[in-house]
Order: structure tokens, then C-alpha cells, then sequence
């Protein structure tokens, strides 16, 4: 058995004692690795700076342990072998559970990852019980057609789970992205190995123990901690993973669907990098454009891959729009994700401090001009005060690649034309948003921005039945709604001569 992770929670929403399984979850039951060189990893609280806890460092060995099970269990108990209507119950099962333990789950990530409890409970882990309950609703309605070809033959598809899954999931939605890979993938039927990230593992620790209580099958979910290099490379590479789905950035995509290709040939689906692109137009209802505005870049402490890191303002009201969002944005709390008042908590770790911090020195260097924030708040954890940058140029590093950090660049324009242009002029292509009271507008710009995702008069608003994915350079495929079901399954074409006759001349 492995250790276990014990923390007293004492705070104004929940008091009490929470453990957690630190070890791989294989085949159902929890274990270290299997190879003698594996040692552990330290966990990190980004307010304190301090040691939480370790996790064990999965290794290849214990992924190829993982597959095995999964393929077992896929074989047996799972995939064809479990109707869709039980595969059903148990997601919604999950989802139940889930939400008895909401206080539980949100104060796990909010001490793993550092965002506010307050989100945590009302968007991250409340959508995340969403999604498996979304899917559960899809388990028994995932089928083919009847296609009429001649009276002699019968002909239908049929839609198939792809197999064993191997899904690599990033740290600054530990739990949400935990429930958009596994529960379209348990929905088909597939079966999982998954790796969640060495920074944020306790969520989907803390999960093994929920979906071991919804009594799923041992083997269909299998947990591997471990590093990117190791794990994540294993995963991406394995001869006997039938599909990998991996959520973070452009550069480690490339480096996945490279690893997929080696050993056979994989279905793959990326969610990667973004820089998106915010528009407001003059004609906005101004209030509710900078509210937007903010949600848009400081939701997540501007660790989102969909974030409004880039704002375009018509050039009549931007002064008086750059006023009101320094305002906004200086007025929004940072300090202890615990505090009911709190709006932004620390960045996950120092690594990704340093390099958000060094954006900010970069955005100085190269001429443009600190509205307000730029320098770190406190004297312990990870904090930076949200940051806004005006006087920026096109080709500045601020403006064209990801910061994934509290850091928002503000721009003025004057045509829609012009405006489209800028937009569009990245290598991403995750989402963008626009803001006009004219609904042809509105619409006309959002058919022109190629961008996976419009916003229109809103911002960050996601659902489990809208589809979400990138073009360009932001990825491959679409996670939730309908859609995400596609990344999961094989279509089968049966072909029946009902006639008995050959209609070949022989």
C-alpha cells in the first residue's frame, strides 16, 4: 500500500482532515514504482514556497505495468464487453461523489495549485462534476447509421472505442482538464492511463479513491505520477497505446506527436498554446467590457491557455477604457487562496514565477510602458501583482508568445480591417473574443478571427457541451460536447449481402 498525504484544512469554508494516496494507482490498487532507480517527487504549496508532500516518480516500467492492466481490463470488462448505459452509471456515479466531496476537492486544489477556494469550488471542480455527468448522459447514445445502398445489402457503421488511452494533462486546471480527457473516454468506452502533472498530482490522487468507491472495474483508470521525459514520453511512444491526448504547450505537442509516430500509429489530439486576441469596439457596453476584460487575462491567475493576453480598443475610447481597467485591475485581491476576498493566488511554482517575471523585464527592456503591476507581491510564495502593458509594438515577445502569467498587453486600433489583421497575426489560434453592441459585427468579426473558440461579449465562459480546440499552431481536435467523442472512437463500416448472390461475373 502506498503512503498516504494527511492535511488539516482550517479554513472560514471547510474544517477537517483530508488523506490522499500518494502512489500510482494501477489495476485498482495503489503502489511505488516497480524500478529501483525511481525516487520520489517534491510537492510544493506555491503560497508558502514550502514542501507539502512527495509522490512517488512513475517510471516506464510502471507505465508498461499501467497499459497492461488497462488492455486487460478493456478486453474483459470494459469496452465492448460493458453497455453503454453502466458505463453511464458509473460517470454518474462519479459525479455524485464529486460533489458530496466539493469542499474536499476544491481545498486540494486550491493548496496543490494555489487558486482561490473560492474558484475552485464554484467553477473548477463544480464544472468538473459537470463534465462527468455530461458524458454519462453520452455513454448510451454513442452510434452508427443505417446507410441504403441497394435492396440486396444492409449496411450500418458502428462506433467503436479506439482502446487504451494515454492522456497527459498539465497543471493549471489539475482537475477540470483531469475531467475533460478520462470521462469522454470511459463514456466510449476506452480504457485510461493517465499522468497528471508532477506540480498539481493531489486532485487526481484524491479521484483514484472516488472512482475506486463508484465501483469502476480495476484496471479501466490507471494513475501514473511521474515526469514528462519519463512518463509522458512513455505514454506518447508505447506500442500498445491505441490514442494519446495531451493538454499544454505548442513545444511539448510537437515533441508528443513526434514520440506517437515511432511505434505505431496513434490517434492524437493536442490542446495546446494560445495568445488570444480581445476586441472591443467603441459601440461595447463599456462596464461590462472591462469586467470581461479582466476575467478574460487575470481568471486563473492568467494560467489559461485561452486567455486574453492581447486587447485591441477602438482607438476613440481607448484612454478612457485604459483608465477603467488600471482601476479594475489594481483593485482585484492577491494574497492567501483561502481568503473569501482573494481574487488572484500565487503562480503554480517558481519555475513559472521566474519566467512570467522575466516577460515582465523582457516587455520593459524592449520600450513598452507598465499601466500598472510588474513587481512581485509579498515576501513568500509566488505572487505577481496583474500586470498591464501599453505602448507595445507588434513584433515585442509580449505580444507574440505566451506569457501564461498575469500579463496583459492593451493596444489601440482603428478599423476593423486593421484589427482583424492584428488578431490574427500569431501563430496561435485558440480563442479570441469580441466586443460590440452591433450583432453583425459581432458576428462578421468572429467569422474572420481564426481562432478555435469566439467570445462575443463575453469571455472565458466554457461549458462541457461546447466544443473547445485550436487552429493553427493551438492544436489538434476537440475536447467536450459531441465532438470530443470523435477523439475516442473508430468508425466501423458491416456490409451484409442479403441476397446470398455474388455480384461480381465470375
Amino acid at each position: 500500500m502506498a503512503p498516504t498525504f494527511t492535511h488539516e484544512f482550517n479554513h472560514a469554508a471547510f474544517k477537517g482532515k483530508v488523506e490522499v494516496p500518494v502512489g500510482l494507482y494501477i489495476n485498482g490498487e495503489w503502489s511505488t514504482s516497480t524500478d529501483s532507480n525511481a525516487k520520489t517527487i517534491d510537492i510544493y504549496n506555491p503560497t508558502t514556497g514550502e514542501v507539502l508532500t512527495s509522490i512517488p516518480e512513475g517510471m516506464p516500467s510502471d507505465v508498461d505495468r499501467a497499459v497492461d492492466a488497462a488492455h486487460k481490463a478493456f478486453n474483459t470488462v470494459w469496452g465492448l464487453n460493458m453497455p453503454g448505459f453502466k458505463r453511464g452509471e458509473y460517470l454518474i456515479k462519479v459525479a455524485e461523489l464529486m460533489e458530496r466531496d466539493i469542499d474536499i476537492l476544491s481545498s486540494l486544489e486550491s493548496l496543490d495549485n494555489g487558486k482561490t477556494f473560492s474558484a475552485a469550488k464554484g467553477f473548477d471542480v463544480t464544472e468538473s462534476a459537470r463534465v462527468f455527468r455530461y458524458y454519462g448522459g453520452w455513454a448510451d447514445k454513442i452510434h452508427g447509421k443505417v446507410i441504403e445502398t441497394t435492396r440486396a445489402k444492409l449496411a450500418y457503421t458502428l462506433h467503436e472505442p479506439v482502446g487504451v488511452c494515454g492522456q497527459i494533462i498539465p497543471w493549471n486546471f489539475p482537475l477540470y482538464m483531469f475531467s475533460w480527457k478520462i470521462a469522454p473516454a470511459l463514456a466510449t468506452g476506452c480504457a485510461v492511463v493517465m499522468k497528471p502533472s508532477e506540480l498539481t498530482p493531489l486532485t487526481a490522487l484524491y479521484m483514484t479513491k472516488l472512482f475506486d468507491e463508484a465501483g469502476i472495474p480495476a484496471g479501466v483508470i490507471n494513475i501514473v505520477t511521474g515526469y514528462g521525459h519519463t512518463v509522458g514520453a512513455s505514454l506518447a511512444g508505447h506500442p500498445n497505446i491505441d490514442k494519446v491526448a495531451f493538454t499544454g504547450s505548442t513545444a511539448v505537442g510537437r515533441k508528443v506527436m513526434e514520440e506517437s509516430s515511432k511505434s505505431n500509429i496513434k490517434k492524437v489530439s493536442l490542446e495546446l498554446g494560445g495568445k488570444g486576441s480581445n476586441i472591443i469596439f467603441a459601440d461595447a457596453d463599456f462596464d461590462e467590457a472591462v469586467k470581461y476584460a479582466a476575467q478574460g487575462i487575470f481568471f486563473n491567475h492568467g494560467q489559461t491557455c485561452c486567455a486574453g493576453s492581447r486587447i485591441y480598443v477602438e482607438k476613440s475610447i481607448y484612454e478612457k477604457f485604459t483608465e477603467a481597467f488600471k482601476k479594475t485591475t489594481a483593485s482585484l485581491k492577491v494574497g492567501d487562496p483561502f481568503e473569501s476576498s482573494t481574487y488572484q493566488g500565487p503562480q503554480v511554482s517558481q519555475t513559472q514565477y521566474d519566467r512570467i517575471m522575466n516577460y515582465v523585464e523582457c516587455g520593459k527592456q524592449e520600450g513598452a510602458t507598465v499601466i500598472t503591476g510588474g513587481k512581485r507581491h509579498g515576501k513568500t510564495g509566488y505572487f505577481i501583482e496583474p500586470t498591464i502593458f501599453a505602448d507595445v509594438t507588434a513584433n515585442m515577445k509580449i505580444v507574440r508568445e505566451e506569457i501564461f502569467g498575469p500579463v496583459v498587453v492593451v493596444s489601440p486600433f482603428e478599423t476593423e480591417e486593421e484589427v482583424i489583421e492584428a488578431a490574427n497575426d500569431s501563430v496561435y489560434g485558440l480563442a479570441s473574443a469580441v466586443f460590440t453592441t452591433n450583432i453583425s459585427r459581432g458576428t462578421r468579426v468572429a467569422q474572420a478571427l481564426k481562432a478555435g473558440t469566439v467570445w462575443i461579449n463575453c469571455y472565458n465562459e466554457l461549458h462541457p457541451q461546447i466544443p473547445f480546440g485550436g487552429f493553427k499552431q493551438s492544436g489538434l481536435g476537440r475536447e467536450c460536447g459531441e465532438y470530443a467523442l470523435e477523439n475516442y472512437t473508430e468508425v466501423k463500416s458491416v456490409q451484409i449481402n442479403i441476397s446470398g448472390k455474388c455480384g461480381l461475373p465470375v
